[in-house]
């Protein structure tokens, strides 16, 4: 299917749209507004959702059917999962992010609908975000904003990243590109993914995600990147940092899940841990009651890794040329292996 550019347009101002439908107010807004069905993603009348003109009738219908059984959304979008799967005309979901915990529930898991993902679409900004974390932490730039605030000019320790020996846990599009970024400064990369494969020559060593504990008591900066699952749920808690050299540094830009916090706050307190920074957490928003809020060698942003200012314009070409491909029938980008919850990865063993 081809899309002309005024129509591209249209897509992508939904796609932005579809950025802010956080609540259930503005669900019922857009089901009055533009006819849609919260629980299978159709639009009744995607003619006045994108306000075509009379030239794209037929880009309209075409659309229509296609929304009609294929869910593009946002992470956000509240999805009666359960709902959509009984009505059986949903075929295929294209998250517009890389983590599927929230569509992969049991029904759709179990059924005969499509799951692709936008893993690495982001990975860029991810990236920047978990480097922005990682020199603010070894840095320690709390500190010295705090000094600032009191107009102390005192000098504090710091630490370095280059020639630091770094563990990247999950090895997918967004670890790879953190790979690429922490390249330069020289560091001792090491990694584990389910996939281990095609080690990048700047990775040390790639293991099975199975051999994590092999590799902790290296890490002197662990970064985690992996997707939520089963297996990953609390995966990094009380026995695994202790596993980490004492004073260690750990960066989370995956899922709030994969780190148990109260371990966490713990070995933050105790100075097992050096200092953390994290983009994510168990409960979004963080709740003020929260003892994350008062630790001060944690620096913590809420959720805004993926952020971009060409997001929708990234997503609704991946979408699109994903849309072609389905069309086409041909092999669709990041298809996802539902039970894994992620995308399988085929390359050279490491």
């Amino acid at each position: 299917m081809a899309f002309d550019q005024p129509t591209r347009n249209r897509l992508q101002r939904f796609v932005a749209d579809a950025r802010n439908i956080l609540t259930a107010e503005f669900t019922r807004q857009c089901q009055a507004e533009y006819g849609l069905d919260p629980a299978t993603g159709a639009v009744a009348d995607l003619a006045k959702l994108t306000q075509l003109s009379d030239a794209d009738r037929a880009t309209a219908s075409i659309l229509r059917e296609t929304l009609r059984h294929y869910l593009a959304g946002h992470a956000k979008v509240p999805v009666d999962w359960d709902a959509a799967v009984r009505r059986g005309r949903l075929r295929w979901v294209q998250s517009s992010a890389a983590g599927l915990d929230h569509c992969l529930v049991p029904s759709v898991v179990e059924s005969s609908i499509v799951v692709t993902s936008a893993s690495g679409i982001l990975g860029d900004q991810v990236s920047e975000q978990a480097l922005a974390l990682l020199l603010g932490s070894l840095r320690q730039l709390p500190v010295f904003f705090r000094a600032q605030q009191k107009r102390e000019f005192i000098r504090r320790p710091t630490r370095d990243l280059t020639g630091a020996t770094v563990l990247i846990v999950g090895f997918g599009g967004v670890g790879r590109r953190i790979a690429e970024v922490l390249r330069p400064f020289r560091a001792r990369i090491l990694a584990t993914d389910v996939f281990a494969v095609d080690r990048p020559d700047y990775v040390e060593r790639l293991l099975p995600a199975d051999r994590l504990d092999e590799l902790l008591p290296e890490a002197e900066i662990l970064i985690l990147s992996a997707p939520l699952t089963a297996t990953t749920r609390g995966m990094i808690d009380a026995r695994r940092i202790a596993l980490l050299p004492r004073g260690a540094v750990l960066i989370n830009v995956a899922r709030g899940p994969i780190v148990v916090e109260a371990d966490l706050v713990d070995a933050l307190r105790t100075g097992q841990l050096h200092a953390a920074g994290l983009d994510v957490t168990v409960t979004e928003p963080l709740p003020a009651e929260s003892k994350l809020w008062e630790l001060p060698n944690l620096i913590l942003t809420p959720h805004v890794g993926g952020q971009s200012s060409r997001r929708a314009e990234q997503v609704t070409d991946f979408f699109c040329d994903n849309l072609k491909r389905y069309q086409a029938g041909r092999p669709l980008v990041n298809l996802v292996d539902k039970r894994l919850g992620f995308p399988v990865r085929v390359g050279k063993p490491a």
